[in-house]
């Protein structure tokens, strides 16, 4: 499961605020039974709300989402569904978004 690839979010509780999770673990740690993921939900359903530095704004099929950094979770594989696409050209606005929820720079 590459870094940085978005799935589908297939928990039927969470699934309609966050369609898709970002897979933000390091492939080398591949053998896990778990991944680190954050949620995205429509940036539209935000509205203003969200603070750029650590929820940035990333295309997914034509629509914009806002990466919810500080619901940061680990989740089991199964958990998670198919492949939708890759942000890796988002790679420094993903890691920008980490260091400020882990050190607020």
């Amino acid at each position: 499961m590459p870094q940085f690839t978005v799935y589908e979010n297939i928990n039927e509780q969470s699934k309609d605020s966050f369609p898709y999770l970002l897979d933000v673990q390091n492939s080398i740690l591949e053998g896990l039974n778990t991944r680190v993921v954050i949620p995205l939900c429509p940036s539209v359903a935000l509205g203003k709300k969200a603070i750029s530095n650590l929820s940035p704004q990333v295309e997914i099929q034509g629509i914009s989402h806002t990466l919810l950094t500080s619901q940061l979770a680990g989740i089991a594989i199964s958990e998670i569904g198919p492949p939708v696409c890759e942000l890796s050209n988002n790679r420094i606005e993903i890691i920008k978004a980490l260091d400020f929820l882990f050190t607020g720079f």
